[in-house]
């Protein structure tokens, strides 16, 4: 039994281990591409910005239908 359970804490340990280097190497992958992006490709962090960027001119009907529906899925999951 303690022979099974030993190698069962080994397996735990190097599956924990496997998905930890993985998730480190995806963290230092993204962060590398990040700034090889931001360095050749200054202007794209605008385009992002300029995306989110709410705009005065929104159809005030879209809005009403909008607000309509969240109205009326709270009063039904309520």
């Amino acid at each position: 039994m303690t022979e099974q359970m030993s190698s069962g804490i080994e397996i735990m340990f190097v599956g924990m281990g496997t998905v930890f280097l993985f998730l480190a190497m995806l963290v230092v992958t993204i962060n590398i591409l990040s700034s090889l992006i931001q360095r050749y490709f200054p202007d794209a962090h605008l385009l992002s910005a300029a995306a989110r960027e709410v705009t005065g001119d929104t159809d005030k009907s879209i809005i009403a239908a909008i607000t309509g529906a969240v109205h009326q899925y709270r009063n039904k999951y309520k």
